[in-house]
């Protein structure tokens, strides 16, 4: 993206901020998490691309020399193996702009992500549990208003 420019509010926008070399990299990228997610949403979150299914499922960004793909750090982690030819980071991958980037190994991590997020995502709260946490909270606040006492001072040596 040029620098001077607005931030981007879309990924069209986003991916239009590029060359056309990197734009048609960007494309083939959000096509395949696509095809991986189809259900997933997309976003701008931190000024990236972000796809989005029971909270962020995986981010990408364009940078001079490589494409960084942010697939959380249970994603890097799981296909250490697969991605030992780039340079990683705790939730992060760096695909060479001078090299093939791996777009099935992009799909694979994102049905991995999918998988992921929908198998942990928060159950539904019922009213057990709702009434659980306000009594909780009443009680801790009761106590705290009730048990209040003045500071004590350190009592002087008398022998």
């Amino acid at each position: 993206m040029a620098t001077g420019q607005s931030a981007p509010t879309t990924i069209d926008a986003y991916i239009d901020g590029f060359p056309n070399d990197v734009r048609a990299i960007l494309r083939r990228i959000r096509t395949a998490v696509k095809e991986a997610a189809p259900e997933a949403e997309e976003a701008i979150k931190y000024g990236i691309p972000t796809f989005v299914l029971h909270g962020n499922l995986v981010h990408f960004a364009a940078f001079r020399h490589h494409i960084g793909f942010y697939p959380a750090p249970s994603g890097i982690d799981h296909f250490k193996d697969a991605l030992s030819a780039y340079a990683r980071a705790k939730g992060s991958v760096r695909f060479p702009l001078d090299t093939p980037i791996p777009y099935e190994l992009i799909k694979r991590i994102v049905r991995f992500r999918v998988t992921e997020n929908t198998t942990r995502k928060a159950p539904k709260k019922t009213a057990t549990t709702t009434a659980k946490r306000t009594s909780t909270t009443t009680s801790k606040t009761t106590s705290k208003t009730t048990s209040k006492k003045a500071p004590t001072r350190p009592r002087k040596n008398t022998e």
